[in-house]
């Protein structure tokens, strides 16, 4: 007899990052058959990878209608929530970088990364933290790092295929990606830019 897998919860947990990684744990704890679902870091150890020796602070905003309808404007997607989380990293009292945790579905289920950003909201790194795709969906560190140096002026023009190389055989991962990082650029510059300090 088959074991059920126990509900995910990602939707309910905040910023849905905790509750993939320990869900995962169940389900690789729990489970003989070979796991689909993958934690790679928990949310802290990656803000902590990413921002070694500095304090690192989370601050939510509450989008408004504008700003709403501005990035599905230009993203060609509504936004699943008015609520836009990001982490601020200092060293001695300045800013050294942010970081933007990312849960969004690829085909029917999650993953998640952290998007690192430096001062200026350019993309640095992009690490996985979870991924619930079969394996071969998820995508290598080498297409994640064809981000780096990516800001928002050039976001618009991201076509995988063209400007962003595809993933064979997950094209839907690269697509989800691709349309995660062109929305966190925008909504860091609508929401972290006039503000940073």
């Amino acid at each position: 007899m088959r074991r059920r897998r126990p509900a995910l919860g990602w939707k309910s947990a905040p910023g849905g990052v905790l509750g993939l990684v320990v869900c995962s744990l169940v389900l690789v704890a729990g489970s003989s058959e070979r796991p689909r679902a993958e934690a790679m870091l928990a949310s802290d150890e990656a803000l902590r990878l990413a921002f070694p020796d500095a304090q690192v602070e989370p601050h939510t905003v509450f989008l408004s209608e504008a700003q709403v309808a501005l990035v599905a404007e230009r993203t060609g997607r509504p936004l699943a929530t008015k609520l836009f989380t990001y982490h601020v990293a200092r060293r001695a009292g300045a800013i050294v970088g942010y970081g933007v945790i990312e849960t969004h579905v690829v085909r029917t289920l999650p993953e998640a990364f952290l998007v690192v950003l430096d001062p200026e909201g350019s993309i640095t790194r992009v690490i996985m933290l979870a991924f619930y795709e079969p394996p071969e969906y998820r995508p290598p560190d080498r297409w994640l790092k064809q981000f780096d140096g990516r800001r928002t002026g050039d976001a618009r023009g991201w076509r995988v295929g063209r400007e962003i190389h595809g993933i064979s055989g997950a094209t839907l991962t690269a697509y989800a990606v691709t349309d995660a990082l062109r929305r966190i650029l925008l909504l860091f510059d609508l929401v972290v830019r006039p503000g940073a300090s």
